[in-house]
């Protein structure tokens, strides 16, 4: 399975971070589907040249938030999706996103109509065309 995940070392964002937010976009643009199989750790570290202990917590993280799952002697899959977090740290997770997505666009002098356009578009970009998001 190509996924395609780029790693940055110099990046300020910690490596194992940097793959959970590139699995977790594969999964929401579909480009990873329910029920498939990802890489092996080994294999995985070997292909992005990094610490298999790495890819391990990154998937650790992931199977915590349910977003994937262990089975047994199989593999680590996509899982299917279910509510995980409660309203309340749904709410939570989306408004420190909120913040910062506002916080930057104030930063640029973004008015606030490009901002929600902008989001208006890439949510149908992500629910109609998923290789594109």
């Amino acid at each position: 399975m190509p996924l395609g995940f780029i790693i940055s070392p110099a990046s300020d964002v910690p490596i194992f971070r940097q793959l959970m937010h590139q699995i977790q976009r594969s999964v929401a643009g579909r480009s990873v589907q329910v029920g498939e199989q990802l890489p092996a750790v080994r294999t995985l570290a070997e292909a992005l040249v990094i610490n298999p202990n790495t890819v391990a917590r990154a998937y650790q993280e992931l199977i915590r938030e349910g977003l994937l799952e262990s089975r047994s002697g199989r593999g680590v899959f996509v899982a299917e999706r279910r509510q995980v977090f409660s309203e309340a740290e749904q709410e939570r997770r989306l408004r420190h996103l909120a913040e910062q997505l506002c916080h930057e666009a104030a930063l640029l002098g973004t008015p606030w109509k490009e901002v929600s356009a902008l989001l208006e578009k890439t949510w149908k970009q992500l629910q109609s065309n998923p290789a594109t998001a």
